[in-house]
């Protein structure tokens, strides 16, 4: 049994000068956006949702991403409203954000 029910993994990789990548997007950021309101909720911890920067989760062409597991559900995002989203429908109603999936499930 894992430690957290949740775990999201947000892309915060760097890569080359000119390359497109999460970091360059904003990506540390938008993790400590997460993290704050997570906190902020009370959904922070063990027994409920853990964040962690991630290296390349490999959908660069998708802009910022992360995804969240067990559900293993990909989202991408551009703004501070769309990780709100997230955090609203996705881990507080259980229902995925259409319009923010890189794949649908």
């Amino acid at each position: 049994m894992s430690i957290y029910a949740r775990h999201i993994f947000i892309c915060a990789n760097q890569k080359l000068a000119g390359k497109k990548c999460c970091a360059n997007e904003g990506g540390q950021v938008y993790i400590d956006y997460l993290k704050d309101k997570l906190l902020e909720f009370g959904w922070w911890g063990p027994g409920k949702i853990r964040v962690s920067k991630a290296g390349c989760l490999g959908r660069c062409s998708a802009g910022p991403c992360l995804v969240i597991y067990p559900e293993a559900v990909w989202y991408r995002y551009q703004s501070f409203a769309d990780i709100d989203e997230i955090i609203t429908y996705h881990l507080g109603h259980e229902q995925y954000v259409e319009h923010l999936l890189i794949d649908k499930t």
